[in-house]
């Protein structure tokens, strides 16, 4: 996966902003506000996603390049290395499940504006 194959997947989703709350490089994906994906624009040399704490300690176990959420709350965030080791469907799968969970954090309104209530 590239930036602009990443970029389009985050944006496809319901609700879904792109920001730069932390810097110039660091492009973070919000739904309704709250963060599910960032990466640095310029060097795209891994994802923070956001991980249920067992999920996340299961993929680390699992895959070389997955490793607790750099500059984030470990138990609660992972870093995928963009190296070429995870296939892009697999990828998505994580993004889609990040977004997920932040989704079902939502109160109840807010997820009715999305849809998905």
């Amino acid at each position: 996966m590239d930036i602009e194959g990443f970029r389009s997947y985050c944006l496809s989703k319901a609700g879904v902003t792109e920001e730069f709350p932390f810097g110039e490089n660091t492009l973070v994906y919000k739904v309704m506000g709250k963060m599910f994906a960032l990466t640095d624009i310029e060097l795209f040399e891994s994802i923070n996603l956001k991980v249920d704490p067992e999920v996340g300690v299961e993929l680390r176990e699992h895959h070389e390049s997955v490793q607790p959420g750099y500059h984030m709350n470990k138990k609660h965030w992972i870093t995928v290395l963009i190296d070429g080791s995870i296939p892009d469907k697999l990828l998505c799968t994580w993004i889609d499940n990040s977004y997920d969970l932040v989704v079902k954090s939502l109160t109840k309104v807010k997820q009715r504006e999305l849809g998905v209530v």
